[in-house]
């Protein structure tokens, strides 16, 4: 028996139009799958619904995905892929396998040689990259900084190091903690030291913009409750 492919469906980064972001020939392959590994299912639903109005979500199967999943749960989730069937993994937003557990499954999945196929969609990293003017030849993601205000201070000091050498540094916020983020990025970076916020991309309230450290300082913006992507070079 032929097995089913594995999707890596992008999601929208916030409540923007899904046609502005997601292509429509991905937005086909969505509504013609059934099965699902998902980080939230209430999230995906409501994705789904403005994928397509009309889809039948009782008729949907999902496996949650998250933190908390066991390895043997794992390998159970890919059953209906080695059955024939295509699968969808979805993450919270943007592209899946990228600071989420999708990785996971895609490590699995390749195990069991059934094929991986990424969708085209928004990823908050590489857009807020783009437009960011900063080194697009060398960067590294970091993913989420401690929460620990001690030793987030020594690992900003660490990429601030990094980005001096010509790696751009990109990272990221729990939302309600940007602003306690952006403060110790004041105090703790050299005033040359170039910073990029990208909130809200790809919403109708996107802000991008790069200023020196001590040009933020002169007016920082409330980044309270906004998805954002913090680089530095």
């Amino acid at each position: 028996m032929e097995k089913g492919k594995i999707y890596m469906i992008p999601t929208t980064l916030g409540d923007s139009i899904i046609d502005s972001v997601i292509p429509k020939d991905v937005q086909q392959i969505i509504i013609g799958t059934k099965y699902f590994i998902v980080e939230n299912i209430k999230t995906t639903r409501r994705f789904l619904k403005k994928v397509e109005r009309g889809i039948d979500i009782d008729e949907l199967q999902f496996f949650v995905l998250n933190k908390h999943t066991s390895s043997v749960e794992l390998e159970s989730f890919l059953n209906p892929a080695l059955e024939g069937n295509n699968m969808g993994v979805i993450s919270e937003a943007g592209c899946p396998g990228i600071a989420d557990p999708g990785s996971d499954i895609v490590s699995i999945a390749h195990s069991k040689n059934i094929k991986v196929v990424p969708l085209i969609g928004p990823s908050s990293i590489l857009l807020a990259l783009i437009a960011s003017g900063m080194n697009g030849q060398n960067f590294c993601f970091n993913g989420y900084l401690p929460k620990e205000r001690n030793l987030r201070i020594k690992k900003i000091k660490e990429l601030e190091r990094q980005a001096i050498i010509g790696i751009t540094q990109i990272f990221m916020e729990t939302p309600f903690r940007n602003n306690n983020l952006m403060e110790d990025l004041l105090k703790q970076c050299s005033p040359n030291t170039t910073l990029c916020l990208a909130a809200d991309i790809s919403l109708e309230n996107e802000f991008i913009q790069s200023k020196k450290i001590i040009d933020w300082k002169k007016h920082a913006p409330d980044l309270n409750k906004r998805p954002c992507m913090f680089l530095i070079g």
